[in-house]
């Protein structure tokens, strides 16, 4: 049975499982709370991407940011995959992968100059400037550096997601990329510019669109920008388009992401217009490629019951999945163990002292006895890669799934790793 928000994970007899691992035997073995992937939903939504853009020139470079455990990002250096990074720190870890730096695209609108340097030295394929002060910093760096930077320029081209407002970047509002009006100006200078090798152009108007047309609307603005571009002598090779495709997270009423074939068929409609104008396509999937692949395992630890409430109180929190209390996002849950007792409604809570520590709130789950497991889905995504350590609590363990075999890929922090390199004063 295939579960709504549950990629790769499914009942065999009572007891889910990720492939061909039982999830009560992963719990068993490596304790909770846990993080554990699917190797083959990975490569598939990657393959998936690669097939939808077929006949076009392309390299998907993989949003580091979405997950960027070394374990997860070897797997999709291993396919082909570039990556966009938005730090020295995910460069430093994409390398560590085995992944190529001359298929990396460094995005972000606060780029440090020891991380401009960084990035030069490893050979990055393109910076993808945000700012035009930016821009003058980094000629000026790889000046120094006695070197030519690749660069794409962001453009924001005020096109509405139709998203959370907290991850929609393509508005006039947002602090991302040269607004539009400006961006012939900054490519002017930049072309300018001794040290700057003007190649590209980037947009990302945000992240979980359901719908295709924001994508094409962006796509045409920067298409016409190209070839207006081109009609001064300023040729651009590289199309970045972003990522931004939604994953279906479960909740009842949402609409559903579109599919890898209209998502490829929209962009390459949107991009006729370049008709004979040479291009390479650049994208940047995070959230759809790992998302579906994870779920977060958690243990129940207490039931309660106040006046109004039922809370389901399990050893997963806050720290370790913050997408609900901070956007308010709907995460599917099932237990381990399948259950045919009849729903209640409950809040899924954890240790941490806030109110805000909450997993979901009134969501109908059956009733979980004390040490019954718990799988919260689409966790692959946006969960481990923004967990942190508060009230002291070590992040949780690592699983990746290939087959009927499953690998530690980050062992669980300890309270010793907590204090490393902390020391009291004098």
């Amino acid at each position: 049975m295939s579960l709504a928000g549950f990629n790769a994970f499914e009942y065999r007899g009572d007891t889910l499982h990720c492939e061909g691992v039982s999830l009560a035997a992963v719990a068993d073995a490596v304790g909770t709370p846990a993080f554990v992937y699917s190797r083959k939903a990975i490569e598939a939504a990657y393959k998936a991407y690669d097939a939808a853009l077929d006949g076009v020139d392309h390299l998907i470079c993989y949003s580091v940011k979405a997950n960027s455990s070394i374990g997860i990002l070897n797997v999709l250096a291993r396919l082909g995959a570039g990556a966009d990074i938005v730090s020295g720190g995910e460069l430093f870890r994409w390398l560590k992968a085995g992944g190529d730096a001359g298929k990396v695209v460094f995005s972000g609108v606060g780029k440090t100059e020891a991380e401009m340097r960084t990035a030069l030295e490893a050979g990055i394929l393109a910076f993808n400037v945000e700012s035009t002060e930016e821009i003058d910093v980094l000629d000026r760096v790889a000046r120094a550096a006695g070197v030519k930077a690749r660069v794409a320029l962001r453009v924001n081209p005020d096109v509405d997601a139709q998203t959370h407002p907290y991850i929609s970047t393509g508005l006039t509002q947002n602090k991302f990329g040269i607004a539009a009006a400006a961006a012939r100006d900054a490519f002017r200078h930049a072309a300018s510019l001794a040290n700057l090798d003007v190649r590209g152009i980037d947009c990302h108007i945000g992240s979980q669109l359901t719908k295709t047309s924001p994508f094409a609307d962006a796509i045409a603005r920067l298409c016409d920008l190209i070839l207006s571009l081109a009609g001064e002598g300023i040729m651009i090779t590289d199309l970045d388009i972003g990522g931004g495709l939604g994953i279906d997270y479960g909740k009842e009423g949402d609409a559903p992401p579109p599919s890898h074939g209209e998502y490829g068929a929209a962009v390459k409609q949107a991009m006729a217009k370049l008709g004979s104008h040479p291009i390479r396509l650049l994208v940047e999937p995070g959230r759809s490629i790992v998302g579906p692949a994870g779920v977060l395992l958690a243990r129940v630890l207490y039931n309660k019951d106040n006046e109004v409430k039922h809370f389901t109180i399990i050893d997963a929190a806050m720290n370790d999945l913050i997408r609900p209390s901070f956007y308010g996002s709907h995460h599917p849950m099932t237990p381990v163990k399948k259950s045919e007792t009849a729903p209640r409604k409950t809040d899924v809570v954890g240790p941490i002292c806030e109110t805000g520590d909450f997993l979901a709130r009134d969501r109908a789950l059956p009733p979980l006895a004390t040490g019954a497991l718990l799988a919260i889905g689409a966790a692959g995504a946006y969960s481990f890669t923004m967990s942190s350590n508060y009230n002291t609590r070590p992040r949780a363990v690592e699983v990746l799934v290939s087959g009927d075999r499953y690998t530690v890929i980050r062992e669980r922090e300890t309270l010793e790793h907590l204090v490393r390199g902390e020391r009291t004063a004098e």
